[in-house]
């Protein structure tokens, strides 16, 4: 006789910063949870956190590899603009260890872990979801497990999602590739520990950016790009060249696709919902997605706590409506920037020249830190929407 199928509360698919959080929300909440997660893959990610992120999920200070007190954007033409921060620092965090610490979290509030890789998901005869994954003790075999409810935090382009959410498959991604080398201990031809280079130029990028991350002893040298044929190792070597890194030793190499807007639907009107890149919860422009990851998850628990609690789909529906209330006009605003200054370098060049102006710099930093459009300062908005404008149309200076 086989050994009857165990029951949770809740699954997670997927143990980066969205499912970790996930796991350790629900857990806290007294659900019973298992985690599963594939081992052995590391997102291809700059690592920054803003402090609101290290606020409010309590990021301890050995998770912070490094503290950058402000960006340098370069153009296409070689020009390069400063943008310190006035107060404060924006964390970095190494993905391979900051994962393994959330997951540890989870565990230690009470989920239950296993390494597998998620296959498919089925139902019983009582309609409930059976999660069915292959160990990795035993990879040619099968386990399986009865969910209540099932969080999917399984990346993009998510097999959970593809097969049980409308429209999952239709959601768009740049592919991310990134270079983790050992830097030098001090400022070293353009790179700098306490500083984040973000390239504007379509040598290293024709629709998004490149980018060099201090991570203390390693860096992050990386770009992404939606266009197919386009050499993504071809333009972080020349990253590294251009920033003085060429010859430091390469640690890893990582690719993964990266959406780039949220996926229209979240939930499966029934029993599953999505957080993170699941989600498509990464913000345009930047590309930014671990906070957004980490916000999408807790909502997705939340919304999962209520449906557990009232049995009423509609709680799961509205994860969706609470993230973009939360963050849609930012996300609104920052696609809008991706397609107006990425087209081509005439318009990158503009784009670098704005971020000279201060008060672009100050609400950039002010938006960034906490999350938060800020509203207070009209006059500030109304300055930078005609220097926008003036740019846009080529009437600024070159």
């Amino acid at each position: 006789m086989s050994d009857p199928i165990k029951t949770y509360d809740a699954v997670v698919v997927g143990g980066g910063p969205a499912g970790a959080t996930a796991a350790e929300t629900l857990a806290r909440a007294g659900a019973s949870v298992l985690l599963l997660d594939k081992p052995g893959r590391i997102k291809p990610c700059g690592g920054a956190v803003p402090p609101r992120l290290i606020r409010d999920f309590r990021i301890p200070d050995a998770q912070i590899v490094a503290r950058t007190r402000g960006a340098r954007v370069l153009a296409p033409s070689g020009l390069e603009i400063d943008m310190p921060i006035d107060d404060g620092y924006v964390g970095m965090v190494d993905r391979e260890h900051f994962d393994k610490f959330l997951r540890a979290r989870a565990a230690a509030a009470g989920a239950e872990r296993r390494d597998g890789a998620f296959d498919r998901m089925e139902r019983d005869q009582d309609g409930a979801a059976i999660i069915v994954f292959a160990p990795t003790e035993a990879p040619q075999t099968e386990r399986q497990v009865r969910a209540r409810v099932v969080i999917g935090a399984d990346g993009a382009r998510s097999r959970l999602a593809r097969q049980t959410v409308k429209g999952a498959e239709k959601v768009k991604s740049v592919f991310a590739y990134h270079e983790i080398v050992r830097a030098p201990s001090n400022a070293a031809g353009h790179y700098h520990p306490e500083r984040c280079d973000v390239y504007y130029d379509g040598r290293i990028s024709p629709d998004f950016y490149g980018w060099v991350f201090p991570h203390g002893d390693v860096a992050s040298v990386g770009t992404g790009s939606q266009i197919k044929g386009f050499s993504l190792r071809g333009a972080v070597k020349a990253l590294r060249e251009d920033s003085g890194l060429a010859d430091c030793e390469i640690v890893r190499r990582e690719g993964a696709p990266l959406p780039y807007k949220p996926a229209p639907r979240w939930d499966n009107g029934r029993d599953v919902v999505l957080a993170g890149d699941a989600a498509g919860a990464v913000a345009p422009s930047s590309g930014e997605g671990i906070y957004y990851a980490m916000t999408s998850g807790e909502m997705a628990a939340e919304g999962a706590l209520e449906f557990l609690a009232t049995g009423d789909a509609k709680a799961l529906a509205a994860v969706r409506r609470r993230f973009m209330k939360a963050h849609g006009k930012v996300f609104w605003i920052l696609g809008m920037m991706q397609h107006f200054w990425y087209r081509n370098d005439k318009r990158r060049e503009r784009f670098v020249k704005i971020c000279a102006d201060a008060d672009v710099q100050r609400l950039t930093w002010q938006g960034y830190m906490e999350k938060e459009l800020v509203r207070a300062d009209h006059a500030a908005h109304a300055r930078i929407f005609f220097k926008d404008l003036a740019h846009l149309v080529g009437l600024s200076p070159r």
